[in-house]
């Protein structure tokens, strides 16, 4: 017997849900999909300075764990923590608002 797959289960489980359950669940996975790209794209610009997270973490007055988890996505930083990681990369936040598909 095959061994069941991340998106097997993520299937199956759905499928168990309500449709208020489902709506919440697409919910959390377009934020964590949003705090990844995010995090990927500061890691990219920080690279692209060639700073380390001690360094960033630095210009931002806050702690390297701090930039690790913003980074990994691991946390929905506010509006305020992207101005600083902004300015500490010397870039510019631009926040762009689109119809969804």
């Amino acid at each position: 017997m095959a061994r069941p797959t991340i998106y097997g289960l993520r299937d199956r489980r759905l499928n168990t849900m309500s449709a208020e359950e489902r709506g919440k669940f697409h919910e959390a996975l377009a934020a964590a999909r949003l705090a990844l790209e995010v995090g990927q794209k500061i890691r990219d610009a920080r690279e692209a300075a060639e700073l380390t997270q001690r360094d960033l973490a630095t210009l931002m007055s806050t702690s390297q764990a701090a930039v690790a988890r913003l980074e990994a996505g691991g946390t929905s930083p506010t509006l305020t923590t992207l101005n600083k990681a902004a300015a500490a990369l010397n870039m510019t936040l631009t926040v762009n608002l689109a119809r969804a598909l």
